[in-house]
């Protein structure tokens, strides 16, 4: 029990070690998640932090994923787009809302809006030597207008998107639509740039942002 004790411990203060050098000055980390990302079948950590950076849509946040090699970590990736800033959920403050790992795949989910509300959830395979972003599904909409539900394998290119509407009078029928498109390449460093991705639905004409 000690010995078990004692390897608990060096273990811990190695990741302190790597996260304190790792760390950007001044900010403070909100979350950390471990799980198998490259498929070595050993755990990787992902930590996300509060940088003291501040813009007018408020902090910005760094995602690093720490990859442990021959007893030493280093840091596999980091993205200060990947994550938005603390100011980007409009009414309802922090959008911010989880980072996962769930067999193999990285997700980190967002939300924002007010009496309109906004969420999405971005899924992240390590392929090609870095994060790629293979999925995203997102739901929007207000109680009692109209509700908007999409779902994106950018794998496959399949594309659903699913418009379920209260208020016919407003803003006219209920549509869905499955297109395929392919050949977007979004990563962990180029997500979230100022100028969002629009992708023009050719039957319903409705526009997706990613």
């Amino acid at each position: 029990m000690k010995n078990i004790f004692c390897l608990l411990l060096i273990l811990f203060s190695s990741f302190s070690f790597a996260q304190k050098e790792f760390q950007p000055k001044g900010a403070t980390m909100i979350e950390t998640v471990d799980g198998d990302l490259d498929g070595d079948q050993i755990a990787e950590k992902v930590i996300v932090y509060n940088t003291k950076d501040i813009t007018e849509f408020g902090n910005i946040r760094e995602i690093q994923i720490l990859k442990k090699a021959n007893g030493k970590w280093k840091i596999l990736e980091k993205s200060r787009n990947a994550i938005l800033k603390s100011g980007d959920g409009g009414m309802m403050g922090d959008p911010y809302q989880s980072t996962e790992i769930e067999k193999g795949i990285l997700m980190i989910t967002q939300a924002g809006g007010s009496s309109w509300k906004w969420g999405y959830t971005d899924k992240y395979r390590f392929q090609n030597g870095r994060f790629e972003l293979i999925g995203y599904s997102s739901s929007s909409g207000k109680p009692e207008e109209y509700s908007t539900d999409v779902d994106f394998n950018l794998s496959t290119g399949q594309l659903t998107f699913e418009k379920e509407v209260e208020n016919t009078k407003e803003y006219g029928p209920s549509k869905k639509e499955t297109v395929i498109k392919k050949g977007l390449k979004i990563n962990l460093q180029n997500r979230n740039q100022e100028k969002r991705r629009e992708i023009l639905l050719p039957k319903t004409k409705e526009k997706v942002y990613l």
